[in-house]
């Protein structure tokens, strides 16, 4: 039996992970009825990584979240080669010195994945986990489902781990993907069944693999391709310290499927000249991509290099050029936001572009359709940029298509509730001004159990709808009244469901302040300047008492932020619905950032390499004793911190006579400041 499983492990990796088979189809099903023969006859001698056991026998009854052993962050984008270039220059800036070449790898059009491995009998690893990215802290454990991908290994040899020095416990991440053909093959049948047919591979990619059936996941094919290994460090998962192109080797030696079209790049000249390889390669591959990614690939100048709130500054994703279409608008419907704002948009005869088809496409505001000169009926170019979001970009004006003949006119009224619609001065946008408009709470509500705010998983467009429609809630305070027996009498909605969205919210009320902050959708207020003020203010309650200074003294808060936060507390309504989120028990607190207050006001730069502190370190120090960082130098700044190889930033220093302090001099100051 262990003979036999050896020999099916080789010839999947052989198969699914190297594309180069050995036997026929024939052969391997011939080898695995053995094995499965030899299992039922013996089932104590059964193994937890038998091939046999990819696919469990009971459907999943629902996900669990479990938390990431270090945030799945997004990356930032680049849309043309001077934006590569600019992100080159500020990575050379930052890097003070330290070796600064990039991994360049595709962009996998797909869903990423964490697997976490434990140590198994006999000095290996096992296949212990698998999430999905969730809101990149909290994810979704799909290990059944990821079992049955052939290209993820369910162990890992102890040979191997010790060639490598490995640990025996560590964490692979990449991306699961729906190859092209397994795609063609599930649109086939989907038609034969009488189904529409799933939109592109992505979208098929993530909802196959929170099927909860299993057997559905395994007959789908979808691949699994590693780009980073973590161990275990001071805070967690912590990247293998050999750097990118270390680990992409030492991944494919584990058994898992590494992208083969990569390669080290030193300048942007070969960072522009992969990119050109990549697009000309794009539609031969086999699956989705939709860019390209270049990683810092030494360890040591990616930690020197840090984050931002949201995002590694070591790495960046390259967005191909946007792919379009041509198509005809046959009408102009207008959008409610939870906002107010009313968003025009095209309704469009659908049109097939990138993997996607479009019938709708935003056409933004009043001025933009002016500008375009549209009208009904005129055919237009529709693009798909790097955001996915369908833009009507020019109208098309030749003998074969002919221009349209009637005008659209902004209504004067809101399409909601037919409330009067104003337009502020100085602003592009129309929005309706009545605090009761329906469309307004439904984006609200639809906002507020969005993944990335308070997480609230199956609050979805036909969910909210029956709410609205059947009274049950007037605002986002009452979901937390909702009953399991109120919800059970929604449409589609059984026992088991309702009991799973009612425990989605209850697990909502720990979000936190940042999280809660994001939801009451106060302008200007995003994912970053929420955490921001979370950790600035602590609580609630001290950000509601907050006066305008006190509010700018948090990182990246300007008067306009400021502005916007103590005109939407003044609303009385506001404020009763913060009382009512925490009477239904919300917790809208947070770990307050300790800092001082003597170095309120002033502004520090940090340039070049310091004898004995990380840029983070010095950062964080600074920020500690109320000081801001930034990362240009103005006549504003207060003082420039340099250290060897100081750049441009030191000569502008000293060209606007702004004060220059070495790592000693920035020790003294914090000193002083306590």
């Amino acid at each position: 039996m262990e003979e036999l499983r050896a020999e099916l492990r080789r010839h999947e990796h052989l198969y699914y992970v190297l594309d180069a088979p050995e036997i026929s189809d024939a052969s391997y099903d011939a080898l695995m009825n053995e094995l499965k023969r030899l299992e039922t006859a013996h089932p104590e001698l059964v193994t937890p990584d038998s091939p046999t056991q990819r696919v469990g026998g009971k459907p999943a009854e629902g996900f669990k979240k479990a938390q990431h052993s270090r945030p799945m962050l997004s990356l930032d984008n680049a849309y043309s080669a001077e934006e590569l270039a600019d992100w080159d220059r500020r990575v050379r800036e930052l890097a003070g010195g330290l070796p600064v070449d990039y991994m360049a790898e595709l962009k996998m059009d797909g869903l990423s994945v964490a697997l976490r491995y434990e140590p198994a009998d006999g000095g290996g690893s096992r296949l212990a986990a698998g999430l999905t990215r969730g809101d990149g802290q909290t994810g979704e454990d799909v290990t059944s489902n990821i079992r049955t991908i052939r290209s993820v290994p369910l162990t890992v040899p102890a040979t191997v781990l010790k060639k490598l020095e490995l640990p025996q416990a560590f964490e692979v991440r990449g991306e699961a993907v729906m190859p092209a053909a397994a795609f063609a093959r599930l649109n086939e049948e989907r038609e034969q069944q009488g189904l529409p047919p799933a939109v592109n591979p992505r979208n098929a990619a993530a909802g196959t693999l929170r099927t909860l059936e299993p057997g559905i996941v395994a007959t789908r094919r979808l691949d699994f391709y590693a780009y980073f290994l973590l161990v275990d460090g001071p805070g967690g998962g912590d990247y293998w310290p050999r750097g990118q192109h270390a680990t992409l080797d030492a991944l494919a030696a584990m058994g898992f499927r590494v992208n083969r079209h990569r390669k080290l790049v030193a300048t942007v000249e070969e960072m522009t000249a992969f990119i050109g390889r990549a697009e000309a390669e794009r539609d031969k591959l086999g699956y989705e991509i939709d860019g390209v990614v270049f990683k810092v690939d030494a360890h040591g100048t990616q930690q020197r290099l840090g984050y931002t709130g949201r995002a590694p500054r070591w790495a960046i994703a390259y967005k191909f050029t946007a792919r379009s279409g041509v198509t005809q608008v046959h009408a102009i419907t207008v959008q409610v936001g939870r906002t107010g704002k009313l968003t025009p948009v095209a309704e469009l005869e659908p049109v097939f572009i990138g993997g996607t088809t479009v019938s709708r496409a935003t056409l933004h505001n009043a001025d933009f359709i002016e500008r375009l000169g549209l009208k009904l009926g005129d055919w237009v170019k529709v693009e798909r940029g790097g955001d996915v979001i369908p833009k009507v970009v020019e109208v098309i004006e030749d003998a074969e298509r002919p221009r349209g003949k009637l005008h659209f006119s902004f209504p004067s009224q809101c399409p909601e509730c037919h409330a009067q619609v104003v337009r502020a001065e100085g602003e592009v946008d129309f929005r309706c001004v009545n605090a009761d408009c329906p469309a307004k709470l439904r984006e609200s509500l639809l906002h507020f159990g969005r993944r990335e705010v308070m997480n609230i998983e199956g609050l979805g467009d036909a969910v909210v709808q029956q709410l609205l429609e059947r009274g049950l809630v007037h605002g986002v305070a009452d979901l937390y009244k909702l009953t399991v027996e109120e919800l059970t009498g929604l449409e589609r909605f059984a026992e088991k469901s309702a009991t799973a969205l009612a425990e989605q919210i209850d697990q909502s009320k720990q979000a936190g302040l940042a999280r809660v902050l994001m939801g009451l959708g106060i302008r200007f207020v995003g994912e970053r300047t929420a955490e921001l003020l979370a950790q600035e203010f602590g609580s609630m309650d001290a950000l509601m008492a907050a006066k305008a200074e006190e509010l700018e003294r948090a990182e990246e808060v300007g008067p306009r932020i400021s502005q916007a936060i103590l005109e939407f507390f003044a609303q009385e309504k506001n404020r009763a619905l913060v009382e009512h989120l925490r009477a239904a028990g919300v917790d809208m607190t947070a770990e307050k950032r300790q800092r001082s207050t003597q170095l309120a006001g002033l502004t520090f730069v940090l340039t070049g390499t310091l004898p004995t502190m990380t840029r983070d370190q010095a950062e964080a120090m600074i920020e500690a004793a109320g000081g801001k960082t930034t990362g240009s130098v103005s006549k504003k700044t207060s003082y420039v911190v340099a250290g060897a190889e100081a750049g441009s930033k030191l000569e502008k220093a000293q060209k606007l006579q702004v004060p220059v302090l070495d790592e000693d001099g920035l020790r003294k100051l914090l000193e002083e400041a306590g």
